[in-house]
């Protein structure tokens, strides 16, 4: 191989290398936002299910406030 081949072969793999190192690097910073985007995303998950279960238990305790209401209203007939 001549000097000449050899410095052109050697430009090129630095240029492939230095571009792989790009998309590398690009690579780790989508995978870093993507694992911290999923962190947040699970956090806010978390908070809607237990904001879901409050509701679901406020709920549940107005129903039963109500058939109780509604069991203690006289019947249109006693009126």
């Amino acid at each position: 191989m001549t000097a000449l081949n050899f410095y052109n072969y050697s430009a090129r793999m630095e240029a492939d290398l230095s571009s792989l190192e790009t998309k590398i690097d690009q690579f780790v910073e989508l995978c870093q936002r993507l694992r911290s985007d999923n962190q947040e995303l699970r956090q806010q998950l978390a908070s809607a299910v237990s904001q879901s279960k409050r509701l679901e238990e406020k709920i549940n305790t107005v129903t039963a406030r109500l058939e109780t209401l509604l069991t203690q209203m006289p019947a249109e007939d006693d009126a």
